[in-house]
């Protein structure tokens, strides 16, 4: 991955562990703006992160300025028994939601600093993340409101197939998407 003056690298669960407090401060801040602004975002963030970086086959990018992150991706492999095709608005039918090893990766964050977007980043982090891997498709999440992000998903050949649901104010509404990989 080539922008200038930015290093990428891909970090497993332990490594991602290591980074947890900048990588939580670089969460707080891109996410601590509408449309993404929730109040208890910053005590959630450590606990899922740490969850998550635990699950098998995580793993991160990391786009840094020199030892200053300004952005990374992370994702993991969805297990048989994820709960990520639940609390949707129109249920799915089973051969978009059956679940097996190797079936769907989950691209759970990829945030880049705002001084820093609209330079090929996000892109570049998304490819680093999503380039080889084994699973047949990946998924996503993304707020309706978050209309550049939005678009890049679009441009990036990924597809809304459902709309989660709010339940009992636990997690915002969102758009799910799918995008086949190579």
């Amino acid at each position: 991955m080539s922008v200038p003056s930015i290093s990428f690298q891909l970090l497993d669960g332990d490594q991602a562990g290591e980074r947890a407090a900048e990588l939580a401060t670089l969460h707080a801040e891109v996410y601590g703006d509408p449309p993404y602004l929730r109040r208890d975002d910053a005590v959630v963030f450590p606990g899922r992160f740490r969850v998550q970086r635990r699950q098998p086959g995580f793993t991160l990018a990391v786009a840094g300025h020199g030892d200053y992150p300004v952005g990374y991706a992370a994702g993991m492999p969805l297990r048989s028994s994820t709960s990520w095709w639940r609390d949707l608005t129109t249920p799915l039918p089973d051969e978009v939601v059956a679940e097996h090893p190797g079936r769907t990766f989950a691209l759970v964050d990829l945030l880049v600093r705002a001084p820093w977007r609209r330079q090929g980043i996000g892109r570049a982090l998304h490819d680093l993340l999503l380039t080889g891997r084994p699973e047949e498709r990946a998924t996503a999440v993304v707020l309706p409101a978050a209309a550049a992000a939005q678009r890049a998903f679009q441009g990036w050949g990924w597809r809304k197939v459902a709309r989660t649901r709010d339940v009992a104010g636990a997690s915002p509404v969102a758009d799910v998407l799918l995008r086949l990989l190579d």
